[in-house]
């Protein structure tokens, strides 16, 4: 791990647990073993630092969600591929996800567009994929089961009563199941 990243991941962690605001740049300093102002030598500003977590953690979904896509034989593969891919983001990156949902106001106007537009793309590729697999739906009831199901998944940093494994196996099959395809762990097809 980079400096850089080191800074970002411990950052990512001081604002899951006290909000952007509740973060100095000493603090952010402290963290990581050097005064505050020597951050400036790795990012402009804490604003500059929120910006790249989000940035890049929207843009990696994406990009690992297409490569999952480009891998797979067909598009009910594709989507488990999905899945499992959330799943392992939101295990690892648990406090993005607190970040984003607490802290989305505090980006900066264009980062928080870029984020935007690259998670229409990420829902958008889910949602072809259930359009492939059920051609009925219209385009926004899959994006709707797409949030659904990201919604299901993205709760895990709100849960600490099952070990990781656990919980990557009760996700990986509640969202198959949100989203109509067969588990593969039981072979059982969940909704026809």
């Amino acid at each position: 791990m980079s400096r850089r990243e080191e800074i970002l991941t411990r950052a990512a962690e001081l604002f899951a647990a006290r909000g952007f605001h509740g973060v100095s740049v000493a603090d952010l300093g402290a963290a990581v073993g050097i005064s505050g102002p020597a951050l400036y030598k790795h990012f402009p500003s804490k604003d500059a630092m929120l910006a790249e977590m989000m940035v890049g953690i929207s843009d990696r979904l994406l990009s690992v969600g297409r490569e999952r896509v480009a891998a797979a034989p067909e598009p009910a593969a594709a989507l488990a591929a999905l899945v499992d891919w959330h799943v392992e983001f939101a295990l690892t990156d648990r406090s993005l996800i607190v970040v984003q949902d607490r802290d989305w106001e505090s980006l900066p106007p264009d980062a928080r567009e870029h984020v935007r537009a690259t998670q229409r793309e990420y829902v958008d590729l889910w949602a072809g994929l259930l359009r492939d697999l059920r051609p009925s739906l219209t385009r926004d009831a899959a994006r709707a089961m797409a949030h659904a199901a990201f919604g299901l998944i993205n709760s895990t940093p709100h849960s600490g009563l099952l070990s990781d494994a656990e919980m990557r196996g009760l996700l990986r099959g509640m969202a198959l199941a949100a989203l109509g395809l067969p588990d593969a762990a039981d072979g059982r097809r969940t909704e026809k």
